[in-house]
């Protein structure tokens, strides 16, 4: 019975964690301060990340091939709950007073996205 189990176990692939990770490239606007970009990316943690287990930080180049772009880390469980969350973003954005659309026009209004990369991280 031993045998069999190890056996069992050796042909099963054990689960691997694939987290998602989603990378976007962002400019600030003239006139937005980094202290101002957190201060929307806390928000959105706060307000709505928390909700969706999507959670962001922002990295800002001390050195980099390009000193002039941040970029938004978030992250979420698995590729699935990242597509939940951002099915759920989406629906949102379509109501003006929802949250996810409050925070969209603050974004929008302090910086401008150059690019959106994901990955998964093992």
């Amino acid at each position: 019975m031993k045998k069999f189990l190890c056996a069992l176990l050796l042909m099963v692939p054990l689960g691997t964690y694939a987290e998602h990770v989603d990378v976007i490239e962002v400019q600030l606007k003239e006139g937005c301060s980094l202290s101002t970009y957190l201060a929307i990316a806390g928000d959105f943690n706060d307000n709505w990340g928390k909700q969706y287990g999507y959670q962001s930080e922002v990295l800002a180049p001390i050195q980099s091939h390009n000193l002039e772009s941040l970029y938004w880390v978030g992250r979420s469980a698995d590729t699935g709950a990242f597509g939940k969350a951002f099915d759920q973003w989406s629906k949102a954005l379509m109501d003006p007073n929802s949250v996810a659309s409050k925070l969209a026009a603050r974004f929008v209004k302090c910086s401008s996205n150059i690019g959106r990369r994901a990955y998964t991280a093992h």
